[in-house]
């Protein structure tokens, strides 16, 4: 999982983090080597002397074992049982030895030589290095915080300097997402690795700027150019209507003609409100009477059936109002009840108005649970022999949904089909 700190925080905890590690390391090796060495150099000259010491007693009987360093004692290979038991029958050599006749704990090195029928044992007392061994760990440990402490600083230091341009970038395009105007970033930075993310920043934003300038004046002209033409197919088709003894089969077909035209300029609008990218729907002041655009949606798609085996109602069980324009109601339900019947062959479509939300549910083909989520995508759609389309019809009642806070859901029905539930929420909606 990627860490939500600040660049600059976590330069600055890298540096003061490695400044310690390495100090640490520092101190660690160098009271190692010391220590090895010190216990080989003592070693050795223990092992010297006790061999001296064996030399000068074989030579001058008389004289006794004198060291300000060491204490010796000698005994005879037949008075050796004096000695200490620790010590009898201990080979030649140099060894670590804890303990003392006093009872006192004690750390001493004990050196071991027989020659000449003798048996010489000289102590070196090292409990005393233990308060220059503690002072010396306490100067090490000091020294890794002082410069662990100084790795924090030059940390800081050193992040203002680095980060200084990229906090200026960071600043400037904080501004830009405030609202303000995104001026030019290149002239603001040297030719660096930010200064090359500042002209790809400019590059990106003029493109941007200029596909949406593109889509604008696209959305405008579609809407002007496609409303001329409906508003012309509307008024003649309404001419006809009102023309005195219309043949019925003939008055069908124009009423066809004319839930077209309302059905594609309800869609013209709702394609251009999406296009406008706002955060929230319009509402105009505008309350829509949900059973009602139901029944117009019916009358609209029923046409569509043909000749399948398929009854298709409304069933009103509450009264439902929501505050949105009826042309965003019209093309959400809609598409669901389009869907219904696309996928449906033979049975049922029954569209429920219940208390602030309405059931489309059908007795097709089905979906899986697992699916249903994914049907809302872009170029997605539902499996079928008969069934063509782009995938778009539910991505576009998803979109709608998000603008107006609405809930959108499909879901398997119970036997056989599915069901698709339009949830206009607490806002707005009344039963």
């Amino acid at each position: 999982m990627q860490s939500r700190r600040k660049l600059r925080f976590r330069l600055i905890v890298t540096f003061t983090l490695f400044g310690f590690g390495l100090s640490a390391l520092f101190a660690v090796a160098s009271l190692y080597v010391r220590a090895k060495v010190e216990n080989q150099l003592i070693n050795q000259s223990l092992e010297a002397d006790v061999q001296q010491a064996l030399e000068n007693k074989h030579q001058h009987p008389d004289q006794p074992l004198r060291s300000k360093l060491v204490e010796g004692w000698l005994w005879s290979d037949r008075t050796v049982y004096q000695a200490p038991l620790a010590w009898q029958g201990l080979a030649p050599g140099v060894y670590d030895m804890h303990g003392g006749s006093d009872g006192k704990p004690r750390h001493y090195k004990l050196a071991v030589a027989h020659k000449y029928g003798l048996d010489a044992f000289l102590t070196y007392d090292i409990s005393r290095e233990s308060l220059g061994k503690r002072q010396l760990i306490t100067g090490v440990i000091a020294v890794v915080v002082l410069f662990t402490l100084l790795s924090l600083a030059v940390g800081y230091w050193l992040s203002r300097r680095v980060m200084r341009p990229v906090t200026d970038l960071a600043r400037r395009l904080r501004a830009f997402r405030s609202g303000q105007q995104l001026e030019p970033l290149a002239p603001h930075f040297a030719e660096d690795e930010v200064g090359e993310l500042a002209v790809a920043l400019d590059d990106y934003a003029q493109r941007q700027r200029a596909l949406i300038q593109r889509d604008r004046e696209f959305n405008s002209d579609v809407s002007h150019e496609l409303r001329t033409p409906l508003a012309v197919i509307a008024s003649t088709t309404e001419l006809l209507m009102s023309t005195p003894d219309l043949p019925e089969k003939l008055h069908t077909r124009l009423q066809r003609i004319e839930r077209a035209v309302r059905q594609s300029t309800e869609l013209t609008q709702a394609l251009l409100l999406l296009s406008r990218a706002e955060k929230s729907g319009p509402v105009d002041g505008e309350t829509t009477d949900v059973a009602k655009v139901v029944e117009e949606i019916i009358d609209t798609h029923r046409p569509d059936l043909g000749r399948k085996p398929i009854e298709l109602r409304a069933e009103v069980e509450a009264r439902a109002t929501v505050e949105a324009p009826s042309s965003v109601v019209a093309v959400a339900l809609g598409n669901l009840v389009g869907n219904a019947c696309k996928y449906t062959q033979e049975g049922e479509i029954v569209v429920r108005v219940q208390q602030g939300r309405v059931r489309v549910e059908d007795t097709g083909q089905g979906i899986k649970a697992e699916d249903a989520e994914h049907l809302f995508d872009r170029g997605v759609r539902g499996k079928g022999e008969t069934v063509s389309g782009a995938g778009l019809g539910l991505a576009i009642v998803r979109r709608l949904c998000e603008l107006y806070g609405w809930r959108v859901a499909l879901a398997p029905r119970a036997g056989k089909g599915s069901v698709a539930t339009l949830d206009f929420g607490g806002d707005g909606a009344e039963g």
